[in-house]
């Protein structure tokens, strides 16, 4: 499986009174999901990778909230955001809640390119995908059920993270949307995606000999940036 582009997309639908959960394994690379092949979730899930502007940050956590829904085949960038706990002192910057905050602040410029106001700001999340190259905790998938988001696609598992030694908070995506049924807005959750480049990012940290991302080697125990850049 080269890319390991093989996903489960799990579809919920929120009424005020019903809850529907289907779940559908999807097998080759080229079936969409929304209308959106795997090979542009692959995509983004690397600007997710991209984000975290350098090759091996110790909390790696990386979002890119994309536009599907205008012209653009592939998608237009509206943000990004990565982990800002360590250099901003903020325990509630995680790569989403950093990703959204930056998403309202282009959204809402005056001097940017959408100009919208607050009110507009939020109903156009209902628009917008987020990518984020972990699971998110309950903090971050709870914002993003709270923003409305149209989609919410994820790499590394909770489960792999705490399987390579991440302290984590054990409830589940899937848990926190399953729980938000009284909230108006439908969103579609995509999990695991490119999982075989996302890993890499997470699983050094606790495990001495796990290889370094790319771009990467060890010294003193830690992952740190080559400085050839290769």
């Amino acid at each position: 499986m080269p890319l390991q582009l093989v996903f489960y997309a799990i579809f919920f639908c929120f009424t005020s009174l019903v809850f529907c959960h289907e779940q559908a394994t999807i097998k080759e690379s080229t079936l969409p999901i929304n209308g959106i092949p795997s090979s542009t979730r692959a995509y983004w899930m690397r600007q997710a990778n991209l984000a975290l502007g350098e090759p091996c940050p110790y909390a790696a956590f990386g979002t890119v909230i994309v536009n599907h829904t205008g012209n653009s085949e592939l998608g237009e960038l509206v943000c990004a955001g990565a982990n800002s706990i360590s250099s901003t002192g903020n325990p509630t910057l995680h790569g989403e809640i950093a990703a959204m905050n930056n998403c309202t602040s282009i959204l809402t410029d005056p001097s940017g390119p959408y100009k919208l106001s607050p009110s507009e700001a939020l109903a156009a999340f209902a628009n917008l995908t987020l990518y984020t190259n972990a699971e998110s905790c309950p903090m971050c998938a709870s914002a993003i059920r709270w923003a409305g988001f149209r989609e919410y696609i994820y790499g590394t598992s909770i489960d792999a993270l705490i399987a390579k030694g991440w302290s984590q908070i054990r409830i589940s995506s899937v848990e926190v949307f399953r729980q938000s049924l009284d909230l108006p807005s439908s969103s579609t959750l995509i999990p695991g995606v490119l999982t075989n480049e996302t890993d890499p990012y997470f699983f050094w940290q606790n495990d001495p000999a796990y290889p370094c991302p790319r771009g990467c080697s060890r010294v003193e125990g830690s992952c740190q940036a080559n400085s050839d850049g290769k």
